[in-house]
Order: C-alpha cells, then sequence, then structure tokens
C-alpha cells in the first residue's frame, strides 16, 4: 500500500521523476539527490514500510538481494573501491524520510571516510552484560 503523503512512496513508483537506474514489481533504484558519493543510489520499496521493523521479510529479502546486484553492477561500472550499504531506522539513528530505503554509497579510494562514530569502550564485565541480556 502506498502513502499518499510520502516523498518516497511518489519516487518510488514514477509519481515524481527520478534518475531511475533500476525498476521491478517490488522496487526502484534511483540516484540520490543529494549524494555522498558519485554513483551513491537509493533502494526504494514501491509500497509503504516506515523501517525495519514494519517491512515484510520477503520484500526484505529481495531488497538484500538487490543491494547485491546493484553494487555488483556499479562496481564494475564506475570503478569504485568499495561500497557502504546503510540503512537508518527511527529518528535517533538518523532516519529522516520514514520510508524504508536502502542508501548504496560507492567508495572511492581517494576520499575521505564519510560514516564515522566514536567508539565506545566497555569492560569485559560489561560486555559479558550485554551479551547475557541480547542473548536469544
Amino acid at each position: 500500500m502506498k502513502e499518499d503523503n510520502c516523498i518516497f512512496c511518489k519516487l518510488a513508483n514514477g509519481d515524481i521523476p527520478t534518475n531511475t537506474i533500476y525498476e521491478d514489481e517490488d522496487f526502484r533504484v534511483i540516484l540520490d539527490n543529494s549524494p555522498a558519493t558519485r554513483g551513491h543510489a537509493l533502494i526504494l520499496p514501491k509500497q509503504h514500510y516506515a523501517n525495519l521493523f514494519e517491512i515484510e521479510d520477503g520484500i526484505l529479502e529481495k531488497a538484500a538481494g538487490l543491494a547485491k546486484k546493484i553494487v555488483t553492477h556499479e562496481k564494475e561500472v564506475l570503478g569504485c573501491d568499495g561500497f557502504n550499504v546503510l540503512q537508518n531506522n527511527g529518528e535517533a539513528a538518523g532516519q529522516t524520510v520514514f520510508h524504508y530505503h536502502v542508501h548504496l554509497i560507492p567508495r572511492y579510494a581517494d576520499e575521505k571516510e564519510i560514516i564515522d562514530w566514536d567508539h565506545k569502550e566497555f569492560t569485559d564485565d560489561e560486555l559479558k552484560k550485554i551479551c547475557s541480556d541480547m542473548k536469544m
């Protein structure tokens, strides 16, 4: 189901013109209009899912396979040296458009790092506690 006031629903379904590099019945892959690097693309499902918690498992699996297909092609065509595959969930994680999407960001050896965070340090006991709490 599409959401009428979702910009990514409109982009994914062709209601707004895009620089589309791939399309099938479930997805449209477009070049990001505000790219981090040359070739930065977005995988957009045509149906609306706000985030990873809402997307159907089958569509999520297709998105992962599509990411592999697109980055493999882009690496050949653009000659990039690597890729960041990025997907944010929730405002605290940096999500600004609440329609599930995957960033495919080509990386070139001569460019500076674009994804950075402060590395935290935990004691062995803290790590064991975290691990214990998280075990499924």
